[in-house]
């Protein structure tokens, strides 16, 4: 399977940071994740054809009827170019699985393409990628599989009951929460429930309680920050240092503009702030990115000038092209190509 192609100027540090700020931000109104997902799920599509047949049998009969299908070769379109996710086969030393978040990211990641296959076809792909598993491990999984295609069906129907009445304060919000965290533990055991969702929970309880302190007039300002604090203070280790990392990029986004004209400075607050292996990896990034704004100024005004050229239209696109493989990698000109075209 294709590996998801990355730009050259891509760094893992920055990507773990912005998944980090993406994971909690809080949103417009502030909603745990779980409130937001049931009022309507993202990856689950409760009008399509292939998830109501998945009605019509259960979740158990459907991944055992899978192994019967034959998985084509050719991925969904949304799934081309990705990569399957990995890190889930993990058992102990009796062959057992041991379930983890892993785990949910690989049903949800062929789940995800439901509408460009029908679900039977989908838990096929799930079960051939299970098959490396050895019992008693793959049997457990198998199992795994369909209670949470149980749990998936269930929360579609607390989603219909929900209908479209809005949430009115917290408790209603608090009360659909823990609706949603007992619907998981109906179908799935406490440990793979805790596996597949506890980091999504903390997230919940963490976003309640800051909703819940933002709206409390009683509070001085200080004892709101406070308060703030000790919230988030109760977010697992992980979540905490996630938030801790995105602040400190903010930070450096500061710094590079107060320190823009001392490199020097810059530098040594980067080792400060991240370590001498993250700052390296941002002074690079940096770095890529200046060389990237002179190659793009360049192009820049030749394109435009190309632009007034009078030239044909394909003779104009063939220039461009040469131009683009000018200045840029063949990963840059993905980018070039993008942004010409909000130009």
């Amino acid at each position: 399977m294709k590996s998801v192609s990355k730009l050259s100027f891509a760094v893992p540090v920055i990507i773990a940071v912005v998944i980090a700020l993406w994971l909690l931000a809080d949103s417009a109104r502030n909603q745990p994740v779980s409130v937001r997902s049931a009022e309507r799920p993202d990856n689950l599509r409760t009008d399509d054809a292939g998830f109501a047949a998945g009605r019509l049998q259960n979740p158990s009969r459907l991944v055992d009827d899978s192994a019967e299908l034959e998985v084509p070769e050719q991925l969904p379109a949304s799934l081309e170019g990705t990569t399957e996710p990995g890190g889930w086969a993990i058992t102990d030393r009796f062959g057992n699985l041991i379930p983890t978040g892993e785990l949910r990211q690989l049903f949800e990641y062929y789940l995800s393409a439901l509408g460009e296959e029908d679900l039977s076809q989908l838990v096929a792909r799930v079960r051939l990628a299970l098959s490396v598993l050895e019992e008693p491990a793959r049997g457990q999984a198998l199992d795994t599989l369909g209670r949470y295609l149980d749990y998936k069906l269930a929360l579609s129907d607390l989603e219909a009951a929900y209908g479209e009445a809005g949430i009115s304060g917290s408790g209603e919000m608090e009360r659909r929460m823990l609706e949603i965290q007992a619907l998981r533990r109906t179908w799935l055991d406490a440990d793979t429930a805790e596996a597949f969702f506890a980091q999504e929970e903390a997230i919940d309880r963490y976003q309640l309680r800051k909703r819940s302190i933002a709206r409390d007039s009683n509070l001085t300002h200080e004892q709101r920050e406070k308060a703030f604090a000790e919230a988030e203070m109760a977010l697992p280790e992980p979540l905490r240092q996630a938030r801790e990392d995105t602040r400190k990029f903010s930070r450096y986004e500061q710094a590079r503009e107060e320190m823009a004209n001392d490199p020097e400075a810059l530098r040594a607050w980067r080792r400060q702030e991240f370590g001498d292996e993250a700052a390296q990896r941002l002074e690079a990034l940096d770095a890529e990115q200046r060389d990237w704004n002179r190659r793009w100024q360049s192009y820049a005004q030749e394109r435009d000038a190309l632009a007034e050229s009078g030239l044909a239209e394909l003779e104009r696109e063939k220039s461009l092209s040469q131009l683009r493989e000018k200045y840029f990698s063949e990963a840059e000109r993905v980018r070039a190509r993008a942004l010409d075209s909000i130009q």
